[in-house]
């Protein structure tokens, strides 16, 4: 006797358990799925994740679309601009024509505009809190307004600019100041002028001034360090960048380099890194502990930087250059960055990101401040879940399948205007024949009388102390 005619129940029970693949679904029941995971059955899975990966890469490129809007006001060129403490939306600009605007961001809108803030150009801007504004100009005068909109304000916007407002405070220098920066907790400001000077809120005159012995250089920009906000760092015309301590009253370190900087950005992440905008066309990173050689050099620009700054999160950072072009860069990588560029915008003076790191904002010297897209091809508004796991999916694509040849020519592909493209040319023409210089000079000398230095150790000439 077989082994069904022993056990009669047993093929029944088993028949009975058996998922059945014609029973009807009710709604609601998740959607049944059959893989096989088996590589010989599957033997173009991964022809079709690559060609997945370089039709994401391409989508990237097809919708980068980065500007946003031009905020209109200035008559002349965009040369500072500042972000307002524990605000989203809210940003100051100040121009050539002597004027400052308080921009709302979100809205597009002018919560704030003194037309004649300064005889001249506005030099330098900073918050001295969430309700007070500093200025400073070559008009030798340093102003402290406030920002809050009265009657009178509201009145005079449906007009026109304000001209009535005046300054809650007027600080007299002796010559023209450069740039201006507020302490992070203590009511104290520094300028930079022919020299730095440390001013207290309370006090008409300045209270201490900080120079380098031997030091005649003009100080082009002055910054606080956002962690110890006692330590203070200036870059002047004579190649310098030097650091300060407000509680010895005088210059610790300096370094003498190649060409002069214009800029500098400390970073919010790693409180001994600073940024240095130069007008060799580079950007250097430092650490303060460390300064004869930088930690990161920054190529892509085909003339001198004349901005730059740190994304709140440390891991990017905008340049604006006088190419007509800015640029956003990931932090360690010195190439291949994001240009942005239009037909009417000039020189770009400043940048700066918005405190939510999701936009660049570039002043130039048509005098619009413009809004770009922190990632070019990011999708403003609403985005839903199922957007959100694509979008999270081609990421992942594109970063397995970075190292593909033709993957990667799709992603580093930039539209590059056309007088910038043929300067890089240009460039790059001149960096090679100076490279070869060097080595036929290596070879028809004694051996082991000049030997290669990189390019690192070439930035800084000598460091005082």
């Amino acid at each position: 006797m077989t082994d069904a005619y022993r056990n009669p129940c047993q093929k029944i029970s088993v028949l009975q358990h058996a998922p059945s693949a014609h029973l009807p679904t009710r709604p609601g029941d998740p959607t049944p799925t059959s893989r096989n995971l088996d590589p010989l059955q599957h033997p173009f899975a991964r022809a079709r994740e690559r060609m997945r990966a370089l039709n994401a890469a391409k989508m990237e490129r097809i919708f980068a679309k980065p500007f946003v809007a031009a905020l209109e006001g200035h008559v002349d060129a965009v040369e500072t601009m500042a972000r307002k403490p524990d605000s989203l939306d809210m940003v100051a600009s100040g121009s050539w024509d002597g004027g400052l605007i308080l921009h709302d961001i979100s809205r597009r809108t002018k919560v704030l505009h003194v037309e004649n803030a300064h005889k001249g150009k506005v030099t330098g801007i900073c918050f001295a809190d969430s309700d007070r504004l500093l200025s400073c100009g070559v008009d030798r005068n340093i102003k402290l307004w406030s920002i809050r909109p009265s009657e009178e304000d509201m009145d005079e916007d449906r007009a026109g600019p304000s001209t009535s407002r005046k300054p809650l405070k007027v600080f007299p220098g002796k010559s023209a100041f450069n740039s201006i920066d507020h302490h992070r907790s203590d009511p104290l400001f520094a300028t930079a002028s022919n020299m730095v000077q440390i001013w207290d809120e309370t006090k008409s005159a300045a209270i201490s001034n900080l120079t380098f012995p031997t030091s005649t250089e003009t100080i082009n920009a002055v910054r606080f360090n956002l962690s110890e906000s006692s330590v203070l760092a200036s870059i002047g015309s004579d190649r310098t960048f030097t650091l300060y301590d407000i509680r010895t009253g005088k210059a610790e370190r300096r370094i003498v380099m190649q060409m002069q900087s214009n800029s500098l950005a400390w970073s919010p992440t790693f409180p001994t890194t600073i940024l240095l905008a130069s007008e060799d066309h580079n950007l250097y990173t430092f650490d303060i502990r460390a300064l004869k050689t930088p930690t990161q050099i920054y190529k892509a620009h085909v003339a001198a930087v004349m901005s730059c700054d740190w994304a709140p999160t440390g891991t990017e950072l905008v340049s604006g250059s006088w190419d007509r072009t800015v640029r956003v860069w990931r932090e360690g990588a010195g190439t291949q960055p994001e240009v942005y560029h239009t037909k009417r915008m000039q020189r770009v003076m400043a940048t700066l990101y918005t405190a939510d790191a999701r936009f660049v904002l570039s002043g130039s010297d048509d005098g619009n401040v413009r809004i770009w897209k922190a990632h070019a091809s990011e999708k403003l508004g609403v985005v839903t879940a199922r957007e959100r796991a694509a979008i999270e999916y081609r990421e992942s694509l594109k970063q397995r399948w970075k190292m593909d040849k033709e993957v990667d020519r799709v992603q580093r592909s930039r539209h590059i205007p056309r007088p910038v493209y043929k300067a890089s040319q240009l460039k790059r023409t001149m960096l090679e024949a100076r490279r070869v210089k060097e080595e036929h000079r290596r070879k028809h000398t004694r051996a082991g009388e000049t030997k290669p230095k990189a390019a690192r150790k070439k930035i800084v000439i000598a460091e005082q102390t």
